[in-house]
């Protein structure tokens, strides 16, 4: 599902001149498995996942995700990718205050031609168990939940795989057990998810571990 071949990014970071974040990084990761990239902050984690969901397209080496090798791709291209095979959820929920549900999950339609969006997003948010919260906007619902309606947006083009980026980083130890429950869930039905992340429980929940330093896997 996923190819990463010598994938080096690198920063222009002023006086400290440029910065290597990513040195040769290559990883292979199967369809349906549950990958976690751990590694301490500044290793590079972030910078992976970005590169990954076509939102970083400032890399050398070669990346292929669901079939799609991103590298050279224009921002439409680009766009596409992201619109058809990639999900991303991330640490903070970036939801829109004041919309619904419902109508956060539908979001992704705004950048694609779709008839009925709030019906998938009404199954997006019952697949992962807030049916019952659809006219909810997201003062009025839980951390946990919010974060729920972020994977439902995440999931509403049913995406090949999805990504998460420090996805329980903003939660209590319960709530992030009920979202990583949540992960497995998913990874069952025969999603693949790679989340970079420094929590234990996380890590501990995924099929297959890894570990970024210094911008080096190992």
């Amino acid at each position: 599902m996923i190819r990463v071949e010598g994938l080096s990014r690198s920063y222009d970071d002023g006086a400290r001149g440029k910065v290597r974040v990513l040195d040769g990084v290559t990883l292979e990761v199967p369809a349906g498995q549950f990958l976690a990239v751990t590694g301490r902050s500044g290793s590079g984690k972030s910078t992976l996942l970005h590169v990954l969901g076509g939102l970083d397209s400032e890399f050398s080496g070669k990346v292929e995700v669901a079939g799609t090798a991103l590298q050279g791709l224009s921002d439409a291209a680009l766009s596409r990718f992201r619109n058809e095979a990639v999900g991303i959820v991330f640490q903070s929920f970036h939801l829109v205050p004041g919309l619904s549900s419902v109508e956060n999950v539908a979001l992704p339609s705004a950048f694609a031609a779709l008839e009925a969006p709030s019906s998938r997003a009404k199954e997006a948010l019952e697949r992962v168990g807030l049916g019952d919260k659809l006219t909810r906007a997201p003062e009025q619902l839980s951390g946990g939940e919010r974060q729920r309606v972020a994977i439902a947006r995440a999931l509403f083009h049913q995406p090949k795989v999805l990504l998460c980026d420090e996805p329980t980083g903003n939660l209590d130890a319960q709530t992030a057990d009920e979202v990583i429950a949540l992960f497995k869930r998913l990874n069952g039905e025969g999603l693949t998810i790679v989340a970079v992340t420094h929590e234990d429980r996380l890590r501990n929940a995924a099929s297959r571990v890894v570990s970024l330093a210094d911008g080096r896997l190992s």
